[in-house]
């Protein structure tokens, strides 16, 4: 049995060694190292994908968030509405821009934003709100689109979880994560879904001129080369880390598939444990299992992981400390933030390993080894 890893890119990319060599050799020899042909090509390829008019590449994910909330004329002090369970950047983002983070309680069975936390946190100076498709899971769009036409705010999808899968609507017509805010943006850190060789970001939108305007900030405010007409920054997707996408683009579906056939067998192995809690898998939400993340119950979370990885199985924790109370955002107003829901998941959430190249026999030696391992513990 190969080495038990959290992400095993090593095998992914031997799968398709070929197409990637030849994709990275083809640039090597054309040497338009920034803004070759392959950033549009693959840009044009993702936006057919995900069904939206624009995709604009940028440097990582991260950025696209930032290019985003700068595309919306937003003033220093106006307030935008994250969910505290998520990685920084979501709030970094805002932070950054002088704007005011306001932070939303999650839901406690999908642990993505909650409508009714969003509602309770609006008011005049809020202008925009950003859920995030956690883990490979939809946030409940419809709710937020619905409120957002209500108080004419701004949705910015954070997508770096989640592209590939899709929101169902109550009419049953689907939608692409990413594709149904004002603007969507992702990651294409290589850990992720759809993960360049490198780092790498896009932003999506069907608006023409967010899109055109998203287009110059990446690119120094500029449309035409040394006219700088409004603050940017240098943002760039480089060639190579396009061309490695366009190819690993083709196969986001099967990678996709993999995974959730890594989480149908995680749920059969731990259904019904009164110790373990399987992640919820939403009506409205084709889940991509960007992690599988179990919520364990009368068990020291650190104890098993430190007594699983002793066994060669490696964890983590997404993420052990809430932006609300992170040092670099507790001024903010994390000290008058209190989000009970929040703060009861991060000590007892643990994620699995997953990734495309799992084999049956490494998910079975998985699942025995947490299974004894929280049976030990539970007695």
């Amino acid at each position: 049995m190969h080495p038990i890893q959290m992400v095993d890119l090593k095998r992914q990319y031997l799968k398709i060694k070929p197409e990637i060599d030849a994709a990275i050799a083809a640039v090597l020899d054309h040497t338009a190292f920034i803004a070759g042909s392959e950033v549009t090509d693959f840009a044009n390829d993702l936006a057919a994908y995900l069904q939206v008019k624009h995709v604009i590449p940028c440097a990582n994910g991260t950025d696209a968030l930032q290019i985003a909330l700068m595309s919306l004329d937003l003033q220093a002090g106006d307030e935008v509405i994250a969910p505290s369970f998520t990685y920084a950047a979501t709030v970094e983002a805002i932070a950054l821009l002088g704007l005011k983070p306001v932070f939303a309680e999650v839901n406690p069975e999908t642990f993505t934003i909650d409508p009714d936390a969003i509602r309770k946190a609006i008011n005049p100076r809020t202008k925009a709100i950003i859920p995030v498709h956690l883990y490979g899971q939809s946030a409940p769009m419809q709710e937020i689109l619905d409120i957002g036409a209500a108080y004419g705010l701004k949705i910015i999808e954070d997508n770096a979880q989640a592209i590939g899968g899709h929101y169902i609507f109550a009419d049953g017509s689907k939608k692409a994560n990413g594709s149904m805010g004002t603007i969507g943006t992702t990651s294409f850190f290589p850990s992720k879904n759809l993960g360049c060789f490198g780092d790498g970001g896009g932003l999506f939108t069907n608006d023409d001129i967010l899109a055109k305007k998203m287009r110059m900030i990446a690119n120094h405010g500029q449309e035409q080369k040394y006219y700088h007409e409004i603050i940017g920054c240098n943002s760039r997707l480089d060639t190579i880390q396009a061309a490695v996408l366009q190819v690993k683009l083709k196969y986001l579906d099967v990678y996709c598939k993999a995974r959730r056939e890594v989480a149908d067998r995680y749920d059969q192995a731990f259904a019904n444990h009164p110790l373990i809690q399987i992640p919820t898998r939403a009506a409205y939400s084709y889940h991509v299992f960007h992690q599988y993340t179990i919520r364990l119950k009368e068990v020291d979370r650190d104890e098993v992981k430190k007594r699983l990885a002793a066994r060669g199985v490696p964890t983590m924790i997404y993420y052990p400390v809430p932006c609300h109370q992170q040092a670099s955002l507790v001024s903010i107003n994390g000290k008058t933030c209190h989000l009970p829901v929040t703060e009861a998941l991060n000590p007892c959430i643990l994620s699995l390993p997953m990734h495309t190249e799992l084999s049956l026999e490494q998910v079975n030696f998985i699942t025995n080894q947490v299974l004894e391992v929280v049976q030990e513990l539970g007695q």
